[in-house]
């Protein structure tokens, strides 16, 4: 008994390989069979293994085994079978034979199909030279005259394949888990991971608690890296990483670390027209106004009294939490500060000797 219609296709696993044969579970007294040649590579290497899952489109029942192929190869393919295959919509393999005006011959079996510029390829910027003598899948879109006029679709078959592998990532890829991935691209704005054949975007303002300023001093192309994903609209195929949010939160413990009015050494990170930001450690930087920097004004360039990585003193003004800001003032060198109280415990005001210096400390 047939319990499938020709071209229907099921996703089924795979129960056993022996020799030339591959057989798929159907939940039925029999398995279904498909020809091992279907799943090797260019090398000859067999590229699915018992308990795969795979989907595939029954073609035929002999003898009371149940056929099946995830594509029509080019030498069983008639007439008759790939008008069959049109109306049932499985895919055949041809060869690209040659380039010819509005697009390519595609030789399928004993007939020749044509295939528009617009369909082949997906999503890549190739030569037309570069498709020529391949063998490739394609989805036959019409059919007519008995095939004397067969036009078929390369992008058809890849659109669907990835239209596949993008709703699997939607389902297994949610906001908020942590994924591993590869960078395959490097821009001043971000990086392009590659998560399982899908690029994420990874923002430079996501890298690090710490400034980025450029981004290939923290990372290189191939780089393996863990990111949390903080967007996912799968639909417009957008999604966007940070590594940042991996990493523990200063401003989680910046109250107990840091109190109005005490000294600090920072270092100079950002210079701007009206202050400038200085790094107390890495993700909390802190703003000077310029206003409370000596000798300068709204005319002053600050960027040429001021060298970015220079350290200096600040003395926390305040910290405002909910907007995560800190205002900082200039003051003296916290290690002026250290040598004076040192210089201040080695003083005697009982011994015989008066230090007028070391008086006017004190007071």
């Amino acid at each position: 008994m047939n319990y499938f219609e020709i071209g229907e296709r099921i996703e089924t696993k795979i129960v056993a390989i022996i020799g030339d044969t591959v057989f798929v579970e159907l939940n039925m007294k029999s398995e279904g069979v498909i020809d091992s040649a279907e799943f090797l590579d260019k090398d000859g290497n067999l590229t699915v293994k018992v308990g795969d899952t795979i989907k595939v489109y029954f073609i035929s029942a002999e003898n009371g085994e149940m056929r099946f192929t995830t594509k029509l190869s080019g030498d069983k393919a008639d007439a008759a079978v790939l008008e069959s295959a049109y109306q049932s919509g499985i895919p055949v393999e041809g060869v690209v034979e040659k380039e010819i005006k509005g697009g390519f011959e595609v030789k399928i079996g004993g007939k020749r199909a044509f295939c528009p510029y617009s369909q082949m390829g997906f999503r890549q910027k190739e030569e037309a030279a570069f498709f020529v003598g391949k063998k490739l899948t394609f989805k036959i879109q019409q059919f007519e005259n008995d095939g004397r006029n067969i036009v078929v679709s390369n992008r058809a078959i890849l659109e669907a394949k990835a239209n596949e592998q993008l709703a699997s990532l939607a389902e297994t890829y949610k906001e908020g888990m942590s994924v591993k991935g590869t960078v395959v691209k490097l821009q001043s704005y971000g990086a392009f991971i590659d998560i399982k054949g899908f690029q994420a975007l990874l923002p430079i303002s996501e890298i690090s608690r710490g400034r980025v300023d450029d981004i290939t001093k923290v990372l290189s192309e191939g780089q393996e890296i863990e990111a949390k994903i903080i967007k996912a609209d799968w639909d417009h195929e957008r999604v966007t990483l940070s590594m940042k949010e991996l990493e523990s939160d200063p401003w989680d413990t910046i109250a107990a670390k840091y109190k109005v009015g005490s000294k600090y050494e920072g270092t100079i990170a950002r210079i701007t027209q009206f202050g400038l930001f200085v790094t107390l450690e890495k993700g909390i930087d802190g703003l000077v106004h310029i206003s409370k920097l000596k000798d300068s004004g709204a005319n002053t360039n600050l960027s040429k009294k001021y060298k970015l990585g220079t350290k200096i003193s600040v003395t926390i003004e305040k910290i405002d939490l909910d907007e995560r800001r800190i205002s900082l003032t200039p003051s003296q060198s916290t290690d002026l500060d250290k040598s004076t109280a040192k210089y201040m415990e080695n003083q005697d005001d009982d011994g015989d000797t008066y230090n007028p210096f070391a008086a006017l400390l004190k007071k």
